[in-house]
């Protein structure tokens, strides 16, 4: 089953950045990329990857046809994603303990949610 770890950046998340210094930051860094590695090495990685900053979002729409691009996030939050692992485990309990590894956890926390499997739907 299909399970996506979702990093949260905010407030919190900024500061407690702001506070580490260059080798922790460093440290942090190179934590995702063991995981990445760790989880790959497990054959439970789908995909990971960090998002660029909301700025550089678009909302993207389509009214009577044409394509409408407009600039920034659809809604302003104080809160935004800034990267996922998503997996392939055996179960709840499996993506838990894959999320208790992500650097972030031990921060503010990672959010972990399981992925619609939509294989068996009839349209």
């Amino acid at each position: 089953m299909k399970y996506l770890i979702l990093i949260q950046s905010n407030e919190r998340s900024l500061a407690i950045w702001d506070k580490m210094t260059e080798d922790e930051q460093m440290a942090f860094g190179q934590g995702h990329l063991r995981l990445s590695a760790e989880m790959g090495e497990a054959g439970v990685l789908v995909a990971s990857e960090g998002l660029a900053d909301p700025s550089l979002a678009r909302f993207v729409s389509v009214r009577d046809g044409d394509t409408v691009v407009s600039d920034g996030p659809y809604a302003e939050v104080k809160e935004h994603l800034a990267g996922f692992y998503l997996i392939d485990v055996a179960g709840a309990k499996e993506a838990h303990e894959w999320a208790a590894k992500v650097p972030d956890a031990a921060t503010i926390g990672v959010e972990v949610r399981p992925v619609l499997d939509m294989s068996g739907w009839e349209f």
